[in-house]
């Protein structure tokens, strides 16, 4: 049995700001470098996520906000990483 990994090494902010229409949601960008191996191949990549915050109206403090958008990239990555994580069938050669 191959092992299987999925690992972030690392994560930012790339850029941020309010949503056009909706007021309170903020909406951004995270790049994600991920180093996986699966099925004996070790690739290393990065993802662009884009992700969004609802921090209500008025302005949120910078840190506050890098904080909920990096959260809704966790979230994501979250989902990502049990769908790599799921047994693939291998058929018989």
């Amino acid at each position: 049995m191959q092992s299987t990994s999925f690992e972030v090494k690392a994560c930012e902010v790339r850029y941020y700001g309010p949503h056009r229409i909706i007021p309170g949601r903020i909406t951004g960008v995270v790049r994600v470098r991920i180093e996986e191996c699966f099925m004996g191949n070790l690739s290393t990549y990065q993802l662009d996520l884009k992700v969004k915050a609802d921090l209500g109206l008025g302005d949120a403090p910078s840190g506050e906000v890098r904080m909920a958008l990096l959260a809704h990239a966790a979230h994501q990555l979250n989902r990502i990483k049990a769908r790599h994580m799921e047994q693939h069938v291998v058929a018989a050669e």
